[in-house]
């Protein structure tokens, strides 16, 4: 069995096509295919079921590629350490984040790459629940995401911060004047929120129901910016974690309100794939998570926008 051809299984599992995933890995359609099937002759079983294009995977083959990915993630780790070991760290450290923490990456990525300069970085936006898929098929080396509210799986957990929220609402609006806003009253104007896909929207809905009350946004989205956007020029308000004033400044016509603490408060950490299977790179950004409050950082940057 050749490490190519895990290459040649898992590329087909991305790209859900024959010649696709040739092209992919710089090989003829007939030489994958021919790995491919000698593979499933190695192990004797069929892997891949076929008819007149790529039909996806039989059970023995879902199998077969969950094996194939942690093989080829080992493989990729064992690459990075031994890199590491002769001329410090290198790489690419995929991260994959909620919204809600996007902002909050930069207090771990610039002191790793000020310590490590060689090292690069993919920092993507996903949904929780995508961060899991992905950390679970290795197309990800770490999460930033809720830890202690919907199921995780299998993970190892870093605590960053507790989340807390603010009301981000028109200066000229219906609470001109007002010190702080109630959950309940916070409905009681046109909102601009994050859509029901994200655990942020599903948080806050939760404390929306908490307070009796329920939310009818105006405008629902999967970005912070686009949310930013429409608080200026619709002169909607919304609900934003406090984590975001740590990257965005206050949109101009709009000011923030103090909101009280609900029941329960979430912490948002780093997630990695448990068993000490973490990249290096993976591993020097924990440590670098270790030696960043970024507790109390985020909380200077709401006390300097108050």
């Amino acid at each position: 069995m050749l490490l190519r051809q895990l290459e040649y299984l898992n590329a087909l599992a991305r790209e859900g096509h024959f010649g696709r995933a040739a092209e992919a890995c710089h090989v003829s359609q007939p030489a994958l295919s021919a790995g491919i099937r000698k593979l499933e002759d190695e192990l004797h079983v069929q892997i891949v079921q076929r008819g007149k294009r790529f039909e996806g995977f039989t059970p023995e083959g879902t199998q077969v590629l969950k094996w194939a990915q942690r093989m080829i993630a080992e493989q990729e780790a064992l690459r990075h350490e031994l890199a590491g070991m002769r001329a410090g760290l290198s790489g690419v450290l995929r991260i994959g984040a909620i919204p809600t923490a996007l902002t909050v990456a930069s207090l771990l990525t610039t002191p790793l790459y000020k310590r490590h300069p060689m090292v690069r970085f993919c920092l993507e936006s996903m949904s929780s629940r995508e961060i899991v898929s992905r950390l679970d098929s290795f197309d990800i080396d770490v999460g930033m995401t809720y830890i202690d509210g919907e199921p995780l799986g299998n993970v190892r957990v870093v605590p960053l911060y507790r989340e807390r929220y603010l009301f981000l609402t028109p200066r000229a609006g219906e609470f001109t004047g007002r010190a702080s806003i109630s959950w309940a009253e916070a409905t009681s104007v046109p909102l601009c929120l994050l859509t029901p896909a994200m655990q942020n929207r599903r948080i806050i809905d939760g404390h929306f129901a908490e307070a009796g009350v329920e939310a009818t946004p105006v405008v629902e989205t999967d970005t912070v910016s686009a949310i930013y956007e429409h608080v200026a020029s619709m002169e909607l308000s919304s609900i934003i974690p406090h984590a975001w004033l740590h990257g965005y400044e206050v949109p101009e016509g709009a000011r923030i309100m103090p909101m009280p603490p609900p029941k329960r408060a979430f912490h948002v950490g780093l997630v990695l794939a448990a068993g000490g299977r973490e990249s290096m790179l993976a591993r020097s950004l924990v440590e670098t998570a270790t030696e960043v409050d970024v507790s109390s950082e985020l909380e200077r940057a709401v006390d300097h926008r108050l």
